[in-house]
């Protein structure tokens, strides 16, 4: 194996094992600059986010955890991309990311799962 291939795989595992979502990094690689993505964080207010990315494609109560799951499209060179951004029950950032807020949940109901029979 060449030492560029070594060390391309090398990074590539040490990226992969740092990554607490799964998302595909193409995804944010490609829709990186947009307003939604660029410029919400973590903690900002609803007000702020619409003030950002305009109002949401869809929302739903979230089940696993207090608070509202606003679903957004992004558009990239006549591509679209579900987004969503998931507030607490004070209504700030939680979390964000390249799937709708029902695949959000579900992965919450399985993280919840997990640790329920894990006691």
């Amino acid at each position: 194996m060449s030492k560029h291939a070594l060390i391309l795989c090398c990074a590539l595992a040490a990226v992969a094992g740092c990554a607490s979502k799964m998302e595909n990094p193409t995804d944010f690689y490609t829709y990186r600059n947009q307003p939604l993505v660029k410029q919400v964080d973590e903690g900002m207010s609803e007000t702020q986010v619409r003030n950002i990315g305009g109002p949401p494609s869809s929302s739903i109560r979230r089940k696993v955890n207090a608070g509202l799951c606003n679903n957004y499209i992004l558009n990239q060179d006549g591509h679209q991309q579900a987004y969503h951004i998931s507030f607490d029950g004070s209504g700030r950032v939680e979390e964000k990311g390249f799937m709708t807020c029902e695949q959000r949940e579900q992965v919450e109901l399985e993280k919840a799962r997990k640790t329920s029979s894990s006691y």
